[in-house]
């Protein structure tokens, strides 16, 4: 029996999945939802090609599957459903403290049948930040809140420096609700690295975006 992750390409879905895999779990798929509009992942911003890119560099099968506002949850469980004769068993979320998605996650899952798999709920969000740079992972700030963070951030390393000014400003470490998302760019589970060798930031909806125009592995 196996699990797929939920991926978003950010730093919480990634991590999730790594402990998973830490504490036992085999991952066959990783799961990723992308805007049909803008083929990007929502509210992240990031392109659909960068997740594909993620997954090549992870060396992990990746199901992309395009989602709408109103048809979210119907298009998530048929995505997950057509895994499930595979063998899969259940499925890893990213999930710290809000408890409605842990509440919708629980509820969908069990609607499919399988087990739902919340590897950093109830943890300290900065013993998470601090475990993941201390790992070794290394990801970019990719979307992030205007009116809490100024366009010099879009790109930047997440690193001490970033949590410092999280801290300073109380702002939620982890970014759980939305104030910024983030893009693994390498790590102890990464085969190969991604370099962002060109890419501009734009600003839609009072949000900051990276716009990558040149990458690379």
């Amino acid at each position: 029996m196996s699990y797929v992750a939920s991926w978003s390409g950010g730093k919480d879905s990634c991590f999730a999945c790594y402990k998973a895999i830490h504490d036992g779990y085999s991952i066959s798929h990783l799961v990723n939802f992308i805007s049909k509009e803008y083929r990007r992942v929502s509210f992240h911003g990031t392109e659909a090609k960068l997740i594909q890119l993620q997954a090549q560099a992870l060396g992990m099968p990746l199901l992309q599957k395009e989602t709408t506002w109103n048809g979210y949850e119907q298009e998530f469980k048929e995505a997950v459903r057509s895994l499930i004769p595979n063998g899969i068993r259940g499925m890893v979320f990213g999930d710290i403290y809000l408890q409605e998605h842990k509440d919708w996650v629980n509820r969908v899952c069990g609607e499919l049948g399988i087990e739902a798999i919340e590897p950093l709920w109830g943890k300290e969000p900065e013993e998470i930040f601090l475990d993941f740079i201390d790992r070794g992972f290394e990801a970019i700030i990719v979307s992030a809140r205007s009116n809490l963070f100024s366009e010099g951030w879009i790109g930047r390393k997440v690193d001490r420096e970033f949590l410092k000014y999280l801290k300073e400003n109380k702002i939620d470490i982890c970014g759980e609700n939305g104030e910024y998302h983030t893009f693994v760019t390498g790590g102890p589970m990464f085969k190969r690295k991604i370099t962002i060798n060109e890419s501009r930031s734009i600003m839609r909806d009072g949000y900051w975006f990276l716009d990558t125009l040149e990458y690379s592995l």
